[in-house]
């Protein structure tokens, strides 16, 4: 279960419901180090005073609001919880509407409303009273110091909390160059390709279903990974790929209607494809655990096999001086 962030109480009206927040979301990012390729140690990150140019250490760190040039007014953590007592620990609904009314890029990011101790009865009296009116409660929270407007909503026996940006954060969709139907026919939509387009998305409609998709890129990234452990090029940097500059070309006209038959036939294809029947895969292990001890066997037999070639090893080259290293290590230096 994820951890709780935050433990208040959802304000509604004059009813007062203890809750607890626990995020909704997570980072599936591979964690990588910044490393030096001299002699493959981790590079860390420093606090620098931009005085003196020399590290900071974490207890002398404040944080401070310039009032004027170089006159700061200093604020400790205190400052922040007294602010607003009553901000920081309530959710507090300032008012319900359509759930279909919020436009898609007002949501930031989501947590889920779990009730806490004396809260179920209240909890539940809110959760089945918005899904009866399907509402969308706006409400204002302060979370890490700050105050976000959000919206909670219902999902299954769940309220989840989105917050929300501010109107001022969103930029103003009118300054943008926008295709009309009044223009010129070179930029409008004709009502054949509309039709054709049309059939494209019922034929590519389906029912909402997240789990299909997964990040590709990450799994390729980590099956490249895998690769370099399993042949021991665990600190060789793999050289950029030429790419041959494409040929420029004048402008073309774009028949869209014929692209578009060409979009329905390839996805009638792919469907067909995605019909038959697949050989199972056994998933993909990309551990730490398992990647450590493939790296292990790995370095062994690289280890034998630059022996055999009479080749320095890592190890010979990082102790090596600056004058006997390679031309490769000395253009990464």
């Amino acid at each position: 279960m994820s951890r709780i962030i935050w433990k208040g109480a959802i304000s509604f009206g004059l009813v007062n419901i203890p809750v607890v927040l626990r995020p909704a979301s997570r980072s599936q990012s591979l964690d990588l180090d910044l490393l030096d390729v001299r002699d493959m140690a981790p590079v860390g990150y420093q606090r620098i005073n931009k005085s003196t140019g020399k590290p900071v250490d974490k207890a002398h760190i404040v944080k401070g609001y310039q009032y004027e040039k170089g006159e700061y007014v200093v604020l400790s953590d205190e400052d922040f919880r007294q602010a607003n007592v009553e901000a920081t620990q309530t959710v507090d609904i300032v008012s319900f509407v359509p759930t279909g009314e919020i436009p898609p890029y007002y949501f930031d990011t989501p947590y889920y409303l779990e009730p806490d101790k004396r809260g179920e009865r209240g909890y539940a009296l809110l959760l089945e009273t918005m899904r009866r009116t399907g509402r969308a409660a706006l409400a204002l929270v302060v979370l890490r110091n700050r105050q976000h407007l959000a919206a909670m909503l219902v999902e299954d026996d769940a309220l989840v909390l989105n917050t929300l940006r501010f109107a001022d954060e969103v930029l103003p969709i009118p300054h943008l160059k926008l295709p009309k139907a009044s223009r010129a026919k070179a930029s409008g939509a004709h009502a054949r390709e509309i039709g054709m387009a049309v059939k494209l998305v019922e034929d590519m409609s389906e029912a909402w279903s997240p789990e299909r998709y997964r990040d590709t890129y990450r799994d390729d990234l980590m099956a490249r990974i895998e690769e370099k452990i399993e042949t021991g090029h665990t600190h060789q940097l793999t050289p950029a790929a030429e790419e041959a500059e494409a040929p420029r070309q004048g402008a073309k006209v774009i028949d869209m209607v014929a692209l578009l038959k060409k979009s329905l036939d390839h996805h009638g294809k792919r469907e067909t494809a995605r019909s038959e029947p697949a050989e199972t895969k056994a998933p993909r292990k990309t551990t730490r655990g398992t990647a450590a001890k493939k790296h292990a066997g790995a370095a062994r037999h690289a280890a034998g096999s630059r022996a055999s070639a009479k080749r320095p090893t890592h190890a010979a080259a990082g102790k090596s001086s600056s004058t006997t290293r390679s031309p490769a290590r000395r253009k990464h230096a």
